[in-house]
């Protein structure tokens, strides 16, 4: 790669100093982003790239609706007493939070922006396998989020996010039915999502791409495709049971005329927890391509790492049932599920382990993508270790329903997921636009969402042990100095949320030019233009090499393609 910089570079000057006009290369394709003009271009586009720039659109403005309904929280929480809005109004509040940010931004957010994005660039395909089913999905996921957007302005839902029945299918007057249906459109688009990543990695690797060559982000997308496929139909089976029950009055839960609710938690329980991984199994690839590159060191144990994201997208689906231990299900059910949940955490010790010792004699650079993978992973190792006591019956009966909960799912899946998020894009942000982002703003923003959200939510591991309730506006005075605390640190979390969106859309206009791999990475992302034409790449890439080709001590010379051969994409 180093001799390919090189003579990149003397290209450059041969051009600069003069060529005859009878050899002067033909001009590059448009990007991607010039390639088509209008605003119907973008609406019926087939390109994944300008898919995945729809789908990050969306998420931003679902991100803010979600993001308003934990704001509300926070404000009625400063005080002990209910003030700033009723119970039930406080009820349909935290209710719209978990809903959109659970399957309106977390499920997405990685595998529908920077998967789709970069999956066809990082296996050399020219797009995905099936273009039109891509534009679909999008399509479903904004009629789902219209049907959500307008429950809420109707009046809202007041039965938390996770639809316990029989109180959302007996008890609660709200606009359940609308909620429901949303989150089974956005079910359909996911799955539809899922079926693409899997046909696409199995049918459109370039040559000499095979399976132990793959990038990790690439495995990682895989699992979570597997784990999106086989686990959502479960989720749309019970909602539809919900919507069936309230809509023509079927006793499917209802207890009162021979129902199950427990049936409800199971099958609920039985997508939810996989659902878990499908938020955060795409962020383990993201940080993976992080630390190796900004070590400038091979990925420890890249076959362990494999195995431990098939490992994980596997048994997860064997630990629903710790979420039920004070439900009443058998003493040797929550034996065996105890189990189970300590196992999984086996395949999260091997990824912290192995990024750590990839940053072990290291040639580390502190750009701001390596300090949100640093963040992610300290956020990500509380959560996970806290994540141990839940799955011990008895402390895991002390704090069930409690704010350490909360804290500890806010861990995994906002520390974890957001900081991988928006790592991954401030890494890729030179490859989707051509332009790069401040750096010093960047670094700051990162150091303050790990500060930001340590203050947050480390207070509610203490309130919860202590005792207090999650779902509750009015509590007792004594716990008011954690809530205090919570509500300042949401303030300095909010900004560093905030923040980036500010400088990145600053950078689209004065921000400096990139060129094709300013990271001096090695993926196959990297050996294409900045950004990319549409279909990616200029010469069809063949891989000669595995994945992550660093020398102990710096950048070695990368993957041998055909374009890192022929960059220009000139005639040979």
């Amino acid at each position: 790669m180093s001799d390919i910089t090189a003579d990149r570079a003397g290209d450059r000057a041969g051009d600069q100093a003069g060529t005859p006009a009878a050899f002067s290369p033909p001009a590059r394709p448009a990007s991607y982003l010039t390639a088509e003009q209008g605003i119907a271009s973008w609406l019926l586009t087939t390109d994944h790239k300008r898919i995945a720039l729809l789908y990050a659109l969306a998420l931003t403005v679902f991100f803010f609706i979600g993001g308003a309904g934990a704001v509300a929280i926070r404000l009625e929480l400063f005080t002990p007493a209910q003030d700033l809005m009723s119970a039930d109004a406080y009820n349909r509040m935290f209710t719209l939070h978990g809903v959109v940010m659970v399957w309106f931004f977390l499920v997405p957010s990685i595998p529908n922006t920077l998967g789709n994005f970069l999956l066809p660039l990082m296996i050399g395909a020219k797009d995905l396998a099936f273009p039109r089913l891509n534009l679909l999905s999008w399509y479903v996921f904004i009629t789902a989020g219209a049907c959500l957007v307008y429950a809420l302005v109707a009046g809202g839902v007041d039965t938390g996010w996770t639809f316990y029945a029989p109180y959302s299918t007996t008890f609660s007057n709200s606009y359940v039915v609308a909620a429901v249906l949303a989150v089974i459109a956005v079910g359909f688009s996911s799955i539809a999502t899922g079926v693409n990543f899997i046909a696409t990695v199995h049918m459109l690797r370039a040559p000499g791409l095979h399976w132990f060559r793959l990038p990790l982000l690439v495995w990682a997308i895989y699992g979570t495709s597997l784990v999106i496929v086989l686990a959502t139909p479960v989720l749309t089976a019970v909602l539809l049971l919900i919507f069936a029950e309230r809509a023509f009055d079927l006793p499917v839960f209802d207890a009162a005329r021979g129902g199950d609710p427990l049936l409800f938690q199971h099958l609920f329980w039985f997508y939810s927890h996989p659902a878990v991984y499908i938020m955060i199994l795409p962020s383990f690839g993201v940080i993976s391509e992080l630390v190796t590159c900004f070590a400038r060191r091979q990925v420890f144990g890249y076959r362990f790492m494999v195995y431990a994201i098939l490992w994980i997208a596997v048994i997860g689906f064997t630990v629903w049932g710790h979420h039920m231990f004070v439900s009443g299900q058998s003493l040797y059910a929550s034996l065996v599920f105890s189990f189970l949940s300590f196992v999984i955490a086996v395949p999260s010790a091997i990824k912290v382990f192995n990024w750590t010792f990839t940053l072990y004699r290291g040639d580390i650079r502190f750009d701001a993508p390596m300090l949100y993978a640093i963040g992610f992973i300290g956020l990500f190792t509380i959560g996970g270790l806290t994540g141990l006591f839940l799955a011990s019956i008895p402390i895991d009966v002390h704090v069930s329903d409690t704010y350490y909960v909360v804290a500890h799912f806010h861990f995994i899946m906002v520390g974890g997921a957001v900081s991988a998020f928006y790592g991954g894009l401030h890494f890729w942000w030179p490859k989707l636009t051509g332009r790069m982002a401040p750096d010093r703003w960047a670094r700051f923003a990162a150091i303050l969402m790990f500060f930001g959200f340590s203050f947050t939510f480390f207070p509610m591991f203490i309130m919860g042990f202590l005792g207090m309730p999650r779902r509750y506006g009015a509590y007792p005075p004594e716990f008011q100095v954690y809530h205090v605390m919570a509500s300042c640190g949401a303030v300095l979390l909010a900004v560093a949320y905030l923040l980036p969106m500010g400088y990145l859309a600053w950078s689209l206009i004065w921000g400096k030019r990139a060129g094709n791999n300013p990271w001096d990475a090695t993926g196959l992302e990297w050996q294409t233009t900045s950004p990319p034409p549409r279909e990616n790449f200029h010469t069809p890439p063949v891989v000669e090499t595995g994945p992550y080709y660093y020398h102990p001590h710096g950048r070695g010379p990368g993957p041998r393609t055909a374009e890192t051969e022929n960059p220009q994409g000139h005639e040979t």
